[in-house]
């Protein structure tokens, strides 16, 4: 669970945002592996792709792992990020506006009486702690967030206000759902929480929903089902939602309407992932209450953080072979450190590599330039960071007032 549930936050969006055999659960392959979903009965399923989209999805994977981009960020990561990476912010202490700061593992929010500024940093978390620094990680997921969140107001509002600074967006506030809706269409994962771990235990009832047996992991589900989770300590607890409306943390109205968005949300975002050539897997939602009792999404919307994507056209080959997909996520983070101590219990982690750190920075911005199809602008280090965005941060406030 993020940050947002440890503060009443809240993310209106600004006008101008700075991978044996197949069972019947995954048809059979179609004539061209190029994949896009379409509704039906609310859900997606798997068919052909035009062939325009075709050609333009099988650059992808190309993409991802030699071409010129990919070379040209790597030179910035390299060059520019490590003397400018945003691992802190003590913006309480540069503007005099704000008046307290919460610490979440990636997030740092800060009250400003009527607002909430809550700064993306580069800080990478995994397995509910803070793994490393990856560059350019705050700014790519603040502004994929912007993107989805002005392409969702038809699902749903949220309460963006403004967004003065790449890494910055100013909120409305608002009273926060203590649940995480966790919307699922594959078997797979790594964490105690995913799917693929807990199924592989012996478990067929999940937060509620009924899996068959014979599933194999990173095989598409029937459907889509949504696993929510609460926060229990410093880890996340799978909750059923009878438990959610029995506890509660939630009236049974508000959690009916919360998830229906967040299924509507979840095939929107698989439907638009699908047409650029990936495969939206699964990601994780928050929402909140207005003063006017409208319920809005907050934190982080399809971001690499939140979410898992492959790379559609080469999934099913690589599922029918028993290869993990490409993906373009954190996920290879977590099965390196996985791979080389125990994550969960160990109280001092090895240092991830530098070729891993700017490859995940790297994977970040594939995923941005892929899904809104525009140049991730890699910023000048002349100004430090910390400085730009409390300039930034006290000039959008000061014009609030």
């Amino acid at each position: 669970m993020s940050e947002s549930m440890s503060m009443a936050a809240a993310l209106n969006p600004p006008k101008t945002p700075f991978k044996i055999n197949l069972t019947p659960a995954l048809p059979p392959p179609p004539t061209s592996s190029a994949l896009t979903f379409k509704p039906n009965n609310n859900f997606p399923t798997l068919c052909a792709a035009a062939q325009p989209q075709q050609q333009e999805h099988a650059a992808l994977l190309d993409t991802l792992l030699n071409s010129t981009r990919k070379n040209q960020v790597l030179h910035s990561i390299r060059t520019t990020s490590p003397f400018n990476c945003l691992s802190e912010t003590n913006l309480h202490h540069t503007v005099p506006a704000l008046t307290s700061k919460t610490r979440g593992k990636v997030r740092d929010i800060y009250d400003s009486g009527e607002y909430l500024v809550l700064v993306t940093t580069d800080r990478q978390s995994a397995f509910d702690r803070v793994l490393a620094s990856i560059p350019f990680k705050g700014q790519v997921l603040n502004q994929t967030s912007l993107w989805w969140f002005e392409r969702t107001q038809h699902i749903t509002a949220n309460a963006v206000v403004s967004t003065p600074d790449p890494n910055v967006t100013i909120a409305k506030k608002c009273s926060v759902f203590p649940v995480e809706f966790v919307a699922r269409g594959f078997v797979t994962g790594s964490t105690d929480t995913s799917l693929w771990t807990v199924y592989n235990k012996g478990i067929r009832n999940y937060c509620g929903n009924a899996l068959p047996d014979g599933l194999v992991k990173n095989q598409k589900l029937a459907k889509n089902i949504l696993t929510p989770t609460t926060k229990a300590a410093d880890h996340d607890v799978p909750v059923t939602p009878d438990e959610i409306i029995e506890r509660g943390l939630m009236t049974r109205a508000d959690y009916e309407e919360v998830s229906r968005k967040a299924l509507s949300l979840f095939e929107y975002g698989q439907r638009v992932a699908s047409e650029h050539g990936l495969i939206l897997v699964d990601t994780k939602y928050e929402f909140g209450k207005a003063e006017d009792g409208s319920i809005m999404l907050i934190d982080e919307v399809h971001t690499p953080d939140s979410s898992r994507y492959w790379i559609a056209n080469s999934y099913l080959e690589r599922f029918q072979n028993g290869l993990e997909p490409e993906n373009v996520d954190k996920e290879f983070l977590r099965l390196w450190f996985k791979s080389h101590c125990n994550p969960y219990e160990d109280e001092v982690l090895p240092e991830a590599p530098e070729d891993l750190v700017c490859e995940l920075s790297w994977r970040y911005i594939f995923l941005y330039e892929t899904i809104t199809k525009s140049k991730f602008e890699v910023l000048s280090s002349e100004e430090p960071i910390h400085e730009r965005i409390s300039r930034n941060v006290a000039s959008a406030l000061a014009s609030l007032k």
